[in-house]
């Protein structure tokens, strides 16, 4: 078997499906990438058996047809070297030794019987559903870094996935804040839920980034794919109940804060410099048309206090909030203004764009932190 395709070409398709490589994989022949020839035709696959990229490539010119394992690393390090050259790999077919040629340059490597490489996942019985691609990166991002981070409540490590008739919803959460994102401008025309892990949905994201070509989502109860342009990502859903989250969603909030979200953001990470390492605690102290921030670290003998204008409306409050979660959720909010809804000290507060958007609805909620009397 041999084949010559372009070196730069191979290696922007591999690096976009490298990331599911396998590290410290029970089974070593995960370390490679399989490639499969049929005709002129290159499918390369990367598996760490929960999560299965593919991608394709159009060989210059090929000679046979089988397929074969080649260590991903290796492969990796040396086309980043060379400049956009031809490579031609050319396979032994009884111990599977390859020679890579590239310029002057001749380099031989031990790969491995292809047949041995994991099956792609093969998903019967399944649901399709179509969606931009920019909304489906959106999803993701401003909803993943809620995801729980505790492999004991695995439901909660995923992102939840949720088709209705007329819209689509993403979920994430790990019990001190959540993320409800829900697009009114994607047309399920199904009744589905499922959670999908994080792995996949970083790798996705990161593919999602270079094009806006439309993903295409096809799904049944154990398995998802995603087919966007020629790479597909296939992954195993994580089986278990999802929280009810619509539950933990306060309904009567009558303390609204409004304020400029960036320099809401920048006192923020200011005041919380000075705050307690563990809790990150900032306090708010809202009054009238005034938010004043506070943190301090008693250890250290650190305060730091800031004073923003905001609009409010409701009876005074003070309410303490953990500020690495209050500068993610701001990062993930695209309006000039945010809304915080609020109630009680010791009850959820959340944050909301300022303004309304048909399209888009983003919900995020953050749990507060006890002051100290």
């Amino acid at each position: 078997m041999k084949f010559i395709v372009s070196s730069s070409a191979l290696l922007k398709q591999l690096q976009a499906i490298g990331g599911v490589v396998g590290t410290n994989s029970t089974l070593p022949i995960l370390d490679n990438f399989l490639f499969h020839l049929e005709e002129n035709e290159i499918v390369v696959s990367a598996s760490d058996l929960e999560t299965t990229m593919n991608t394709k490539i159009t060989a210059d010119m090929a000679e046979g047809e089988g397929s074969v394992a080649i260590p991903a690393k290796i492969l990796l390090d040396t086309l980043k070297t060379l400049s956009n050259v031809p490579v031609t790999f050319d396979v032994d077919d009884t111990n599977f030794g390859i020679t890579l040629t590239a310029g002057e340059g001749k380099f031989r490597l031990a790969g491995q019987n292809g047949e041995d490489f994991p099956k792609n996942p093969v998903i019967e019985g399944s649901s399709k559903v179509q969606i931009e691609s920019d909304i489906l990166y959106n999803a993701i991002s401003k909803t993943i870094f809620a995801a729980s981070n505790d492999d004991l409540r695995p439901a909660m490590s995923g992102v939840f996935c949720e088709l209705a008739k007329d819209n689509i919803t993403f979920v994430a959460t790990d019990a001190h804040k959540l993320v409800r994102y829900r697009r009114n401008d994607v047309v399920p025309k199904v009744d589905a839920s499922f959670i999908i892990p994080k792995k996949p949905l970083n790798q996705l994201r990161h593919i999602l980034s270079q094009d806006d070509a439309p993903v295409v989502m096809e799904f049944n109860d154990t398995n998802a794919r995603f087919t966007f342009q020629n790479i597909t990502v296939t992954c195993r859903l994580i089986d278990g109940k999802y929280p009810n989250y619509s539950a933990v969603i306060p309904k009567a909030n009558p303390k609204k804060l409004i304020v400029d979200r960036v320099p809401f953001i920048n006192s923020i990470k200011r005041v919380s410099l000075f705050s307690n390492q563990t809790t990150y605690q900032v306090k708010f102290k809202i009054a009238g048309s005034e938010l004043i921030l506070n943190a301090e670290d008693l250890d250290y003998s650190n305060e730091a206090n800031e004073r923003l204008n905001c609009h409010f409306e409701g009876e005074d409050i003070e309410i303490g909030f953990n500020s690495k979660f209050l500068v993610e959720m701001l990062n993930n909010i695209d309006s000039e203004q945010v809304l915080m809804e609020m109630s009680e000290p010791n009850r959820a507060g959340l944050v909301l764009p300022a303004a309304k958007d048909d399209k888009e609805d983003i919900l995020m909620l953050v749990m507060p932190i006890m002051l100290n009397a």
